[in-house]
């Protein structure tokens, strides 16, 4: 169990990307505190699945977006579990449209969601984890940070702003042992991209040069890759997983 003893938080962890990365490190030995926004039900389901492995796991309701609620998050974790030796920047959420149509709140929602929660969960983590002086801190950003998407200004700023932010960090804290990366995924077969009509899906995967959309499991193990200690001389860096998407 290549996590035993470690904890982990994980923000938007009750579906999608965030609950196979829960999963993820849950099932390899980790404790993990699950946190979710809106559905208690789907969070509890991830905590019962990493619990019936012998890891232990709690749920945790706040809108990391606001800074208060994620300082309560990190706290709650400290307590319940007595460390924290990862975090997983997860969080996030679109709000499409092009720029001339595209409302101020829908900006702003997308930046706060995405980027501010990102600066939220982790100054309160680095706070322990430079007293630890160990740590292990990954944003899951995306391929449309890097190379911009129509329709997705806010998105694909808050995105970029991540991978500023993940490379920042990493040369601030990288002296007490903690690292910082990013993992940027293409088209992932969520609850979003399964609602696309059948035609949109194809044309997607004809983008793609392994021709297929990518598997939520996919970018989790990513993600337990740069959690873990194998990955300790690792930091700074964006691992994008997209098929060939976005190949620089």
């Amino acid at each position: 169990m290549q996590f035993d003893g470690k904890v982990a938080v994980i923000t938007g962890a009750s579906r999608g990307i965030g609950r196979a990365i829960a999963l993820e490190l849950g099932h390899r030995g980790a404790d993990v505190l699950i946190n979710f926004n809106r559905n208690e039900d789907a969070a509890q389901e991830v905590a019962d699945s990493i619990l019936s492995t012998g890891s232990r796991a709690k749920i945790f309701s706040a809108d990391v977006s606001k800074f208060e609620e994620a300082q309560k998050l990190i706290k709650f974790a400290i307590e319940e579990f007595k460390d924290l030796h990862i975090l997983v920047n997860n969080a996030g959420t679109t709000r499409d449209g092009l720029i001339m149509t595209m409302s101020e709140d829908d900006w702003d929602f997308v930046l706060e969601t995405n980027l501010k929660s990102t600066f939220n969960c982790s100054r309160a983590a680095v706070r322990y984890m430079l007293r630890r002086r160990y740590g292990r801190i990954i944003n899951i950003t995306s391929v449309s940070g890097q190379m911009g998407n129509p329709g997705q200004t806010n998105y694909s700023a808050s995105k970029a702003g991540q991978i500023g932010f993940t490379k920042a960090l990493a040369r601030e804290v990288a002296s007490r042992k903690i690292t910082v990366n990013a993992v940027a995924p293409g088209f992932i077969d969520t609850d979003l991209t399964a609602s696309l009509p059948d035609d949109i899906q194809a044309g997607l995967k004809d983008l793609i040069p392994l021709g297929r959309i990518g598997q939520p499991e996919e970018i989790a193990k990513a993600v337990a890759y740069l959690a873990s200690d194998d990955a300790a001389y690792i930091t700074g860096q964006v691992l994008t997983l997209d098929g060939g998407l976005a190949m620089f």
